[in-house]
């Protein structure tokens, strides 16, 4: 019973530190984008900061975040800005990610998640849910659900990184 005490205090004081300071390494995931071509996170890092999004094509507020996050990637994106939106569609709704996208005209980067590691990794546990990370490959701030507005937050924290 102690030591299930000692153990919950230590979650508590880790969890109070992790939001404390959102800073850590972003994992490394490999994925496929909607065209098939493998892409691994780690080629993303150096050129400036990543955006990441999961999403899924059933999920309304993702719909309206990425329209959001399609109108701050056109701002940033000649700044060294980059988006991956990662699709958490299973393998039943995967083909629709594609048309989806295309109906929607989205210029970022679309990958594929659909058995869901990346989200594990990510621990992602639902959608939407953003992440921004700097040019080298770190978290600096995360984000779940969405409300019109929330997008205002993001852009403050990617003007941060471009100071």
């Amino acid at each position: 019973m102690r030591s299930l005490i000692l153990l919950c205090i230590s979650l508590i004081v880790f969890s109070s530190a992790f939001a404390q300071d959102h800073k850590h390494a972003s994992p490394n995931v490999k994925l496929e984008d909607i065209n098939g071509k493998k892409v691994q996170l780690k080629n993303w890092f150096g050129k400036g900061p990543v955006i990441i999004s999961f999403w899924a094509t059933w999920c309304m507020p993702c719909q309206e975040e990425l329209a959001e996050y399609q109108k701050l990637y056109n701002e940033y994106k000649e700044r060294g800005v980059q988006m991956l939106a990662i699709s958490i569609d299973d393998e039943k709704s995967a083909a629709k990610v594609k048309p989806f996208v295309k109906s929607r005209n989205y210029s970022f980067t679309i990958l594929l998640d659909s058995n869901s590691d990346a989200a594990h990794e990510f621990y992602v546990h639902d959608v939407p849910n953003t992440f921004l990370l700097d040019k080298k490959g770190n978290i600096v701030f995360s984000h779940h659900s969405y409300k019109r507005g929330d997008e205002l937050e993001l852009k403050k924290n990617i003007e941060e990184l471009l100071k």
